[in-house]
């Protein structure tokens, strides 16, 4: 296996209906990614805090979103917005030499930010694919496909991927 993976983030059903909108073509960068191979990621958010209702492990809303094609038994839990918190995640990456990363996934605001970021800092090549993320607001997504490109992330559309 190439030292390449597509990470899938936070594709569960408590997530925002606008991740209708980028299905598709998720699904379309993880059969690419299949056929290139490269290893295939899934992260799942569990919110631990007592006060929310969504994300609660064990939970429906938990659960990755039925219509995602899931080609892999990497699936990784985290509680915190960068998919680097997660030990079994970060030790997975080191294990396996992966050096250069393809982000798709949800919130362009929040996880996808917080992980994209801190896995170019920690040295690594981050491509964010801009047509594979969305956010609850989607208004935001341009000023974030900024910031990506601002801390050290490209910015690519999944056809400019290929």
């Amino acid at each position: 296996m190439e030292n390449k993976a597509l990470v899938v983030i936070d594709l569960q059903n408590d997530i925002t209906k606008n991740y209708k909108l980028i299905i598709e073509r998720v699904n379309t960068a993880i059969d690419w990614a299949s056929e290139n191979d490269m290893r295939v990621i899934y992260i799942k958010h569990f919110n631990l805090s007592e006060k929310t209702r969504t994300f609660k492990p064990g939970s429906k809303g938990a659960e990755l979103v039925p219509e995602l094609n899931v080609v892999s038994e990497n699936i990784f839990e985290k509680s915190k917005a960068s998919a680097l918190t997660c030990e079994t995640f970060s030790n997975f990456i080191e294990n396996n030499e992966i050096k250069e990363f393809y982000i798709a996934g949800a919130d362009a605001t929040g996880c996808v930010k917080s992980t994209s970021y801190n896995l170019a800092k920690c040295g690594y090549k981050v491509h964010v694919i801009s047509d594979c993320v969305t956010s609850y607001d989607l208004r935001k997504l341009p000023e974030m496909y900024d910031y990506y490109a601002q801390k050290g992330c490209d910015v690519l559309t999944f056809a400019e991927c290929r």
